[in-house]
């Protein structure tokens, strides 16, 4: 590793390490020396161009707050910071996607977001707290109605999100088996760039269908709403109906399942949540802080820039560590330790910036109705499988378990 006084610094060589070894919730141990040594380290990546890794909280709040570290990857080539088996070296900047406002800097990416904000402000949200609460007591109900062992991940944690995010954005639930294996294959890293393609043309066929559909005949969701705005062409609509629907189910199943896995793990924290259901909002922001299941994004200098005493030039690509960051020490006391009584407001695990997660309101509202009625309904759950067996989401994009086999003695109403 760098050593921070080094004034002719040695990148990291062959890319950034992955390997969750030191446990399932924790960051690479290589990550965390990082960390400690050097917050925004040079790096190699394995197609040998040379950017930088940032992991120091400080260090990433500054940069995903300074637009000049740009999200379109239609300006640099998206440099894969570990190796892919079958996936080819990435020589070309990707075109920027029609609508898909992630990717996009200010105005284009202020233009699209503005048009939905009004969707997701805290009070619209507040007002669907009590819907989203029947939806998860009706999916309790029928995992209730199953003999143990179940796994979660198919039984609550995925078709919650599922069904909330269908409704809001007008998704007939029945088609869920198309975008959530078309989805799954899409966040895959180990996989051919065609069969990644195929999935993301899949998904988009479906979704521009969809909203020609809305477009013509609008009802009340969210798409539809969109769809009156006549400016946004059909290809716009689709990349926001992509978007919205992948982060929509994807980032809250895995971490109602993970955050499960996680509390399952110290159950006497589970025990105090169950006693005191008053604690759970603050669990649920300790939880996404400490797992932070959106880990890895990119960033590109349009010039050169200085971030954490370091000189980023222009058209460097940048990776971020939002599970580094959430991590760091100088920001949170002890943070390698899931504390449920920790003030973790503050966190990263939403982003920061123009891009900080426009749903994070509803995922909080679902994390806390999912948890909520799990420790309600269910007071004796726990694994069926030793938790070293638990398979996982390390081939995945968005961080969590593949399955997560439960069991119980009895449940309650």
């Amino acid at each position: 590793m760098s050593d921070t006084s080094s004034t002719d610094p040695v990148p990291i060589p062959h890319g950034l390490p992955m390997e969750r070894d030191a446990g399932p919730f924790d960051p690479p141990r290589a990550i965390t020396r990082l960390r400690g040594a050097r917050p925004v380290s040079p790096m190699i990546f394995p197609d040998g161009h040379e950017g930088w890794l940032v992991t120091g909280y400080d260090a990433v709040r500054q940069l995903m707050a300074d637009t000049r570290f740009s999200s379109r990857q239609d300006i640099g080539v998206l440099h894969v910071p570990y190796e892919v088996p079958g996936m080819p070296a990435m020589t070309e900047p990707s075109p920027q996607v029609p609508g898909l406002f992630i990717a996009m800097d200010p105005p284009d990416h202020t233009r699209l977001r503005r048009m939905l904000t009004g969707a997701f402000t805290v009070k619209r949200m507040r007002m669907l707290e009590e819907h989203i609460v029947d939806i998860a007591g009706r999916q309790l109900d029928e995992l209730a109605r199953l003999t143990p062992p179940v796994d979660l991940v198919k039984e609550f944690a995925l078709p919650v999100p599922s069904l909330v995010i269908c409704e809001l954005l007008g998704v007939p639930y029945a088609d869920r088996e198309n975008f959530q294996v078309n989805s799954a294959r899409f966040l895959l890293k180990d996989v051919q760039l065609d069969e990644k393609m195929a999935a993301y043309g899949a998904l988009t066929t479906y979704l521009s269908e969809l909203v020609t559909r809305k477009r013509a005949a609008p009802g009340e969701d969210i798409l539809s709403d969109l769809a009156r705005h006549d400016e946004l062409t059909i290809e716009e609509l689709t990349g926001c109906a992509f978007l919205l629907l992948l982060a929509g189910h994807e980032t809250t199943a895995n971490m109602l399942a993970l955050g499960t896995f996680a509390l399952l793990e110290h159950p006497e924290q589970w025990a105090e949540l169950r006693a005191d259901p008053e604690l759970l909002p603050g669990a649920v922001e300790e939880l996404m802080r400490y797992l932070s299941v959106v880990d890895i994004l990119y960033r590109y200098a349009t010039e050169d820039l200085e971030l954490g005493g370091e000189t980023i030039r222009e058209g460097s690509t940048v990776v971020v560590s939002l599970l580094a960051a959430n991590r760091d020490p100088q920001r949170f006391d002890d943070p390698d330790t899931l504390d449920i009584h920790r003030k973790a407001r503050g966190h990263l695990a939403f982003g920061h910036g123009c891009h900080q997660c426009l749903g994070q309101q509803l995922a909080r509202l679902e994390m806390r109705a999912g948890l909520a009625g799990l420790l309600r309904r269910f007071p004796t759950l726990e694994l069926a499988i030793p938790a070293g067996e638990v398979k996982l989401r390390t081939n995945m994009q968005i961080y969590g378990v593949h399955e997560l086999p439960v069991t119980w003695t009895e449940t309650a109403r």
